[in-house]
């Protein structure tokens, strides 16, 4: 590994969400962090699961890890180097980035897994209170 990072373990729970393509944007789409995404085959919606009905097409519970930013658009393999590790210990991963940082999801049953995978790479962890 080239570079330690800083990855802060948010205390939310989180679903990813599928609604039809066109559909509107939900108003219970929300939290603390919140992504959209809108393709021709999907809008997905990753956010707060308590806010996700439960008439909704959802994939839950995730735990999400931030990467302590801003990051450079110029910085290369922060990505790579923290999804090679949780590959390496076979921990499945949802990936979202935004301008500043990028976020990763595992599953709930997997974080301590995750946390540890990890810090034995040599990146440092904070847990949000």
């Amino acid at each position: 590994m080239t570079r330690q990072l800083e990855l802060r373990v948010l205390t939310e729970r989180f679903a990813v969400a599928r609604l039809e393509p066109e559909a509107a944007v939900p108003d219970w789409a929300g939290g603390e962090v919140t992504c959209i995404a809108r393709t021709p085959s999907e809008l997905s919606i990753v956010c707060a699961q308590d806010l996700v009905p439960d008439s909704v097409r959802s994939n839950r519970p995730w735990r999400c890890l931030e990467v302590a930013g801003p990051l450079d658009f110029s910085e290369i393999g922060i990505l790579s180097s923290l999804t090679a590790t949780l590959r390496e210990a076979e921990i499945s991963v949802f990936v979202f980035s935004t301008f500043d940082t990028d976020y990763i999801l595992v599953r709930e049953d997997k974080l301590v897994m995750a946390m540890a995978s990890l810090e034995k790479a040599g990146h440092r962890l904070r847990i949000d209170d």
